[in-house]
């Protein structure tokens, strides 16, 4: 097990040492009431005062019911301040507009939510100077278990290197509120949606094979398929050409 003391004070000090070097006045991040995202609130804020956590609420009744209450759980036991923004009309809107010219797949529909609020938190980052927070894991980016210009994009991600078995780990450690630590991983992206069931796999089972290589023939058939046809979600943007430098 990681020295979870001396991880918390190596993270906030990157903390720091990014804010120092871009100038930012604080930090934002979707505080989903899930376990990444409670981790990266908890560390940042330890790290900067000046950090607000946004729940956006997209649809799902999840995200209105046990979501909310996790994310308010964790940011008055760690004093973050928590603001809300409903995102399901901006939704329905782009549905019912794009649909009007193309036929959207389910995939696609499940997508928009993630990257509105990738929109939302830019737009109050940038109106307030402050950088957004990566809320993903090492796990979920081997897998490429997440979208594409949603919660894919950010500026810094404290536990990008933490597998789902150490976030929770540390969470532990943090003393996080247990309805966090104890809930199926979810990105809530629809009402009974849970991580484990869309792949087809444990995070135990993941983190195993990332951590080790072992993995029984079917994980590892899974595990391979997902890392493999995602590769190009951590590919730098395919371009003609460059950018001269100065």
């Amino acid at each position: 097990m990681r020295d979870y003391k001396a991880e918390l004070e190596n993270r906030i000090q990157f903390v720091r040492d990014l804010l120092k070097k871009t100038g930012a006045k604080g930090i934002i991040f979707g505080n989903s009431g899930g376990k990444d995202s409670a981790l990266v609130g908890i560390i940042c804020k330890m790290a900067c005062e000046n950090t607000v956590g946004i729940i956006m609420p997209c649809a799902s009744k999840q995200n209105y019911g046990s979501d909310t209450d996790d994310a308010n759980a964790v940011a008055e036991k760690f004093g973050i301040e928590n603001r809300t923004v409903d995102l399901t009309a901006a939704r329905e809107e782009i549905i019912k507009s794009a649909s009007k010219v193309s036929t959207l797949t389910p995939e696609a529909i499940s997508n928009i939510a993630p990257r509105l609020r990738m929109a939302t938190l830019y737009a109050i980052g940038q109106s307030e100077g402050r950088l957004v927070a990566g809320t993903g894991n090492r796990s979920e980016a081997y897998m490429g278990y997440f979208t594409k210009w949603g919660d894919g994009a950010h500026d810094f991600n404290v536990i990008f290197d933490l597998t789902a078995t150490e976030v929770f780990e540390f969470l532990r450690c943090l003393e996080a509120p247990l309805s966090i630590i104890e809930k199926a991983p979810s990105a809530g992206l629809y009402d009974g949606q849970t991580d484990e069931k869309d792949m087809g796999v444990t995070y135990a089972a993941i983190d195993k094979f990332i951590t080790t290589g072992e993995a029984n023939d079917e994980d590892r058939a899974t595990i391979e398929r997902y890392h493999k046809r995602s590769l190009h979600k951590l590919e730098p943007i395919v371009r003609y050409g460059g950018i001269d430098k100065p």
